[in-house]
């Protein structure tokens, strides 16, 4: 069976599908996307998705394609005709086909709405073979990764410097030798002192989905939203990270050097199991 697209309108055959030569996301990469896992037939937190996508548009002065309900009917409907019950919807606007000049058009034009979903392995029925290695390098970023922007080339080359050298992920180290986040992942550590800690929010990172669906999740256990350099990082008794395909992933090494002993830490394992909770029975992921 051919899978299906929505683009504009219009539900086709992805092998059909395109967009004018003339999009400003192909053109500038004038843009912003949107994933969201599809568990069982349930959006999973589709609520924090949906708004950041919102938020996302309201920062690039983006007018929405069409309503939230409507949005999330056509969600639902290219789940369908691709017989999806378990997957990954995509989803992408942008500012629409213009004449090229970088600055937005003079007349208003419709923005242009792309949604493709593809199926994904279930979610893992254990953490113990859900680890990755991973590396550090530089944050070469634009200054607002706050913003879910289609301008992923440095996420891309470090992701790819990842896999030549055998990891998962790259983490990206800003100049003050800080830990910003993952090429495409929220990272976090249990530090020596046993404090779990992520980054907090500001220009520099993207604030997460799972970030903040796991954040509502971690009970009584200690807790600091605030930034960790490299050295904190390589201390840690911990790491882990977090995205909508990544759900809690243990990171076991760092540069080729194991963290702590190099086995699933308890706090990242119960992290795990919370989570796989949340996605497998939570009515608040009802959409």
């Amino acid at each position: 069976m051919s899978r299906i697209a929505y683009v504009n309108g219009r539900y086709l055959p992805q092998r059909h599908a395109c967009v004018n030569i003339e999009d400003r996301g192909y053109q500038f990469g004038d843009g912003i996307y949107e994933v969201v896992h599809l568990y069982n037939g349930r959006f999973i937190d589709a609520d924090l998705h949906l708004a950041r996508l919102e938020r996302s548009l309201r920062e690039i002065r983006l007018p929405a394609p069409m309503g939230r309900a409507a949005l999330i009917q056509v969600l639902h409907e290219v789940a369908r005709r691709n017989r999806i019950t378990e997957g990954l919807l995509y989803m992408q606007i942008t500012r629409g086909v213009a004449r090229r000049d970088h600055a937005f058009p003079d007349a208003a034009i419709p923005p242009a709405l792309v949604v493709t979903i593809r199926r994904i392995p279930p979610y893992p029925a254990t953490i113990d073979r859900w680890t990755a290695a991973v590396i550090t390098r530089p944050d070469e970023r634009w200054a607002r990764c706050d913003i879910k922007s289609v301008n992923l080339l440095p996420n891309v080359l470090a992701r790819q410097a990842a896999r030549e050298q055998g990891a998962q992920e790259a983490v990206l180290v800003d100049v003050q030798g800080m830990v910003t986040e993952g090429a495409a992942t929220s990272f976090w550590i249990v530090d020596a002192a046993g404090v779990l800690r992520v980054r907090h929010l500001d220009a520099h990172i993207l604030p997460g989905c799972t970030r903040a669906a796991l954040l509502g999740l971690l009970g009584d256990t200690p807790f600091e939203e605030r930034a960790f350099s490299v050295a904190d990082m390589r201390a840690a008794r911990e790491a882990f990270m977090t995205s909508a395909t990544s759900f809690v992933k243990p990171i076991t090494r760092i540069d080729g050097a194991a963290v702590a002993d190099g086995q699933v830490g308890p706090v990242a394992r119960r992290l795990f199991e919370a989570f796989a909770r949340h996605v497998k029975g939570d009515l608040r992921n009802a959409a």
